[in-house]
């Protein structure tokens, strides 16, 4: 078996959908975790999952779960497995409605000291959690690349010391730009872009929705627009991000260019965008990513810092 060199921590969850044009697709895979999973294994490698499931997590999730993702890192709750509705404004923005009464522990647990985590040493993970748990998973895998998302609730201007204090924690830090903007009180992406690198963070990795994602790190005299790759239907944005972080990652260790991990996150953004939820990994992987990840690198342009 394919060893597991990367780790994705953050939730699954069961996502009702609801689009703006008032279609459903109801009781289908996502969480923040398991996108950026199905981002490294777009990429060609094998992801271990680490977060916790529910008692009633239906086998069928739990087997599409296993047959793509080393699962060994999934902790069992006796609460009801997360479930919520998404729906999505005509102008793209989402709103999340949870429809469990318990949901803190999904998106916080298994903790960086659990014993139970069976992973002693990988090349990066992607961390799908609050500022105040970055410090701790960056003690658990010191030598690992860390890629921060931070948590969609997080991202608000109460939040922003606590933000600062995950900073010096993580190798990239990747927040989306309506959550950015709603945190630094910014609308324009490239002095988002800005006030991270000044923030302190090593690379940022902003991301745009359907205009692509900005990528600058620290030293830089410019950031680069990466372009989403062009794509003739899109079927669901949910879990598009994760999915670029995911991709992210492993262009960032397998490279150490931050203008090709942002290629490789547009790349495995697009193929999210094509179904709805989290889909198993294509048959034609291989042929479909070369052709993709070219798209984008002929897309990218420099933009002055």
């Amino acid at each position: 078996m394919t060893p597991t060199d990367y780790l994705a921590i953050g939730s699954i969850i069961i996502d009702d959908i609801v689009y703006p044009d008032g279609r459903a697709s109801m009781g289908v895979l996502g969480g923040g975790g398991c996108h950026a999973a199905y981002g490294i294994a777009l990429a060609g490698q094998r992801p271990g999952l680490v977060g916790l499931v529910g008692e009633d997590l239906p086998p069928d999730i739990r087997a599409r779960l296993d047959a793509d993702f080393d699962t060994t890192g999934l902790t069992s709750t006796h609460h009801p497995q997360i479930r919520g509705w998404q729906i999505f404004e005509w102008n793209g923005v989402r709103n999340e409605i949870f429809r469990v009464d318990v949901i803190e522990p999904f998106m916080v647990h298994p903790l960086a000291d659990d014993p139970g985590i069976p992973f002693q040493a990988v090349r990066g993970l992607t961390l799908l959690r609050e500022a105040r748990f970055v410090e701790s998973w960056r003690r658990r895998f010191p030598d690992a690349a860390l890629l921060w998302e931070p948590t969609r609730a997080f991202m608000l201007k109460a939040d922003r010391e606590a933000f600062l204090n995950g900073i010096p924690h993580a190798d990239i830090v990747s927040p989306n730009l309506h959550e950015a903007a709603t945190m630094t009180g910014i609308d324009d992406a490239l002095e988002i872009v800005r006030r991270l690198l000044e923030d302190g963070v090593k690379t940022a990795a902003l991301r745009m929705g359907d205009r692509g994602s900005l990528v600058a790190k620290q030293g830089d005299s410019q950031a680069h627009l990466i372009p989403a790759v062009a794509l003739d239907v899109v079927a669901d944005q949910t879990g598009a991000g994760n999915t670029y972080c995911g991709g992210f990652l492993v262009g960032y260790v397998q490279t150490g260019d931050v203008v090709e991990a942002g290629c490789y996150g547009a790349a495995a953004a697009s193929f999210a965008l094509e179904h709805v939820g989290c889909a198993r990994i294509p048959a034609d992987l291989q042929t479909k990513w070369r052709q993709r990840l070219a798209q984008a690198q002929r897309g990218v342009r420099p933009v002055p810092l």
